[in-house]
């Protein structure tokens, strides 16, 4: 009966050894094969259906911001606004882009106007994740590019330099975005 047990027990442990083998093996090929079939990128190349969306992706998924998404991919902004965050994003919705006067997005798309895409785009960013209600009357807000933008506040309602009116939010996995109804265009360099 001894006997068959230090068999048996030899017969499992040669198994699992030549198992571990052809797992390693199978784990060093499946490796290099996963090593050439990742995309490059950043985080914004991250394949994740559970998890909270990040302010790109939300845009992505809106169809009334299919311009915004289109700059910020022209500005090589993407990445940028995929990491962790947290960023106040006040996003700019097709109409918005719509009253700016005719060319000027056609303009900014060009590959020589990227700088100046970049500095317009930063312009609607914040480091930091403000709700509206936390906005106050007369606040200022440092903003990515550099610049400051003044928040008013009246009657519950919260606007942008007095031109872009917050008319949505919604909170992403890094951040908050401000949907607004006017695009903000950065003070001019002196």
């Amino acid at each position: 009966m001894k006997k068959n047990f230090i068999l048996q027990a030899l017969l499992i442990a040669l198994t699992i050894s030549s198992c571990n083998d052809a797992a390693n093996t199978s784990s060093a090929s499946s490796e290099s094969a996963t090593q050439s079939a990742t995309p490059s990128g950043g985080q914004e190349a991250v394949k994740d259906d559970e998890s909270a969306k990040d302010v790109v992706k939300v845009a992505v998924g809106s169809k009334d911001h299919t311009t915004l998404v289109a700059a910020l991919k022209q500005a090589d902004l993407v990445t940028s606004l995929s990491n962790a965050g947290p960023f106040t994003v006040f996003a700019p919705t097709n109409e918005a882009f719509n009253k700016l006067p005719a060319g000027t997005v056609d303009g900014l798309m060009k590959d020589d106007k990227k700088a100046d895409l970049q500095n317009i785009l930063q312009y609607h960013v914040a480091v930091s994740a403000m709700k509206a209600e936390s906005f106050t009357d007369g606040q200022t807000l440092g903003m990515v590019n550099g610049d400051n933008i003044t928040i008013s506040v009246k009657d519950g309602k919260v606007t942008l330099n007095g031109t872009a009116q917050i008319i949505a939010s919604i909170p992403a996995s890094n951040g908050i975005i401000h949907v607004i109804d006017g695009v903000l265009l950065p003070p001019a360099k002196k």
